[in-house]
């Protein structure tokens, strides 16, 4: 609930504890993804800081996040923690799957195109529906966001 005027808002946002550590931690994981690509490609890129995909997984570490800041807010056998656990198995689960497939479906219909554009045959593949970040990735990022929530938390 808001404080007593509408205009509270943004200063209440501010002094939530679970959401900042979140935030927090998302941003660290995608600070992480820009150095590793640094030292990895010799040069910055911007969309790296912006861009989804890569190791830690920015999606995990800010679920684990979450769900570690509420469950030593409220406790780890509260209501708002298994939301907040369920919340985070949910997208760690959809972070291997749905948005590692789109990837893998952009690098074969682009094959396709240049296959196409260089009037050679369209070689058919069955696409996997069900690939992801992969595990190693969702695991760093689990683990980067449990253990930076737990620093955060204790600040």
């Amino acid at each position: 609930m808001l404080g007593p005027y509408p205009h509270s808002f943004f200063p209440e946002i501010f002094q939530n504890r679970i959401l900042l550590i979140t935030l927090a931690v998302w941003i660290l994981a995608q600070l992480i993804k820009v150095i590793l690509g640094i030292f990895k490609e010799k040069r910055f890129n911007f969309r790296w800081f912006i861009g989804t995909g890569g190791m830690p997984s920015s999606h995990a570490a800010g679920a684990s996040a979450l769900a570690t800041s509420v469950g030593l807010e409220y406790g780890f056998n509260s209501p708002l923690f298994a939301v907040a656990a369920a919340f985070a198995i949910v997208t760690m689960f959809d972070a291997q799957g749905v948005r590692r497939a789109t990837g893998y479906q952009a690098s074969v219909l682009n094959k396709m195109m240049d296959d196409l554009w260089r009037g050679q045959e369209v070689e058919e593949q069955r696409l996997k529906e069900l690939v992801g970040h992969t595990p190693i990735e969702v695991l760093a990022g689990f683990v980067f966001g449990a253990i930076c929530a737990l620093a955060l938390y204790s600040i």
